[in-house]
């Protein structure tokens, strides 16, 4: 596949904040590719750059203080960063969908469901009214929402959270876009909901055949929706690797860090899980080298003053880490 058939190619992504105490590299140099049918993983802390690298993206920068400095962002061969924002306008939720963080602050409190999803259909579309609605109530059965019909005339505040999410997916695919960014979709859920609305992206990404960036902290999660992995960490990409090689053999000591944070499926409550000691570094406050290297089991004299550069340790690999080249 040449890259300018890929629905998404992001090629050193740099976003900027521009503040009072200086200059942030908030996504510093972020390249990656997700191709039809696939589900790239964003993982890291908060802090790490996945939802500032999203809303790069999409272009929905708060300006000032975030904005895109350099880099391509190639939507199906189009490199939208220089694109006016009312072209933007046209792409946005045609081309690619967001699905955010939290589904009830995402809707118009004042406005029904089906108000809010015809809305969308009918700036990206040719149906009419009428048309829209009869698509919006479709949309919401095929995203399995109990009782679809009633819920159309709903307020979200009358919605569970899960329904919420529900709508917010239904907006997201209601024009068949060709990318989906999911930013922590399942956060505000509660555990049996969690699961049904991974389940539902998985079945709507198969039958549709979207390109998905897929952003959490939740490395339980990235194992059962991913194929790719990458991690992120103080704005950067610090490791890449196909889902099942980064947890048969991760490289980074932070990537080494996060699974074994992760609780394991079936495993006694009392498993201690391992901690990554410290914290993520304010963006104005980074180390002279690694960024990770104060909280490195693996540290080495270099680390405190080089930034180590992404190399190829395999086939479809990346990795930033002296310890992992081997010094």
């Amino acid at each position: 596949m040449s890259g300018s058939t890929l629905p998404l190619e992001i090629t050193d992504l740099r976003t900027t904040l521009f503040t009072r105490r200086g200059e942030m590299k908030a996504v510093d140099g972020l390249s990656l590719t997700v191709g039809a049918g696939e589900t790239v993983a964003l993982v890291g802390e908060s802090g790490c750059g996945k939802s500032l690298s999203a809303l790069s993206i999409m272009r929905l920068l708060p300006d000032p203080p975030a904005r895109i400095v350099g880099g391509q962002v190639k939507l199906n061969g189009r490199d939208i960063v220089p694109l006016p924002e009312e072209t933007m306008l046209g792409i946005r939720g045609k081309e690619i969908g967001m699905i955010f963080q939290d589904p009830i602050s995402s809707l118009n409190p004042v406005t029904t469901v089906e108000k809010q999803i015809v809305e969308v259909l009918m700036t990206h579309t040719e149906l009419g009214r009428g048309q829209a609605r009869v698509r919006a109530h479709e949309l919401l059965e095929l995203v399995g929402m109990p009782d679809a019909a009633r819920r159309l005339d709903a307020y979200p505040h009358q919605l569970s959270g899960g329904m919420c999410q529900r709508v917010v997916i239904a907006m997201a695919i209601a024009c068949s876009p060709s990318v989906l960014i999911a930013d922590e979709p399942t956060t505000a859920l509660d555990v049996t909901v969690q699961a049904q609305v991974l389940a539902l992206l998985k079945k709507l990404q198969a039958d549709a055949g979207m390109a998905m960036i897929f952003i959490t902290h939740d490395l339980g999660v990235v194992a059962e929706t991913a194929d790719r992995v990458v991690v992120m960490y103080a704005g950067r990409k610090v490791e890449e690797a196909s889902v099942d090689e980064l947890f048969e053999n991760p490289l980074h000591p932070y990537t080494v860090g996060l699974i074994g944070a992760t609780p394991t499926p079936g495993a006694e409550r009392a498993e201690r899980l391992a901690d990554i000691p410290g914290m993520v570094p304010p963006l104005n406050a980074l180390p002279q080298g690694c960024a990770f290297a104060p909280r490195c089991t693996r540290v080495m004299d270099r680390c405190l003053t080089e930034k180590p550069a992404l190399t190829v340790p395999g086939p479809g690999r990346l990795v930033a880490c002296f310890a992992a080249q081997g010094g």
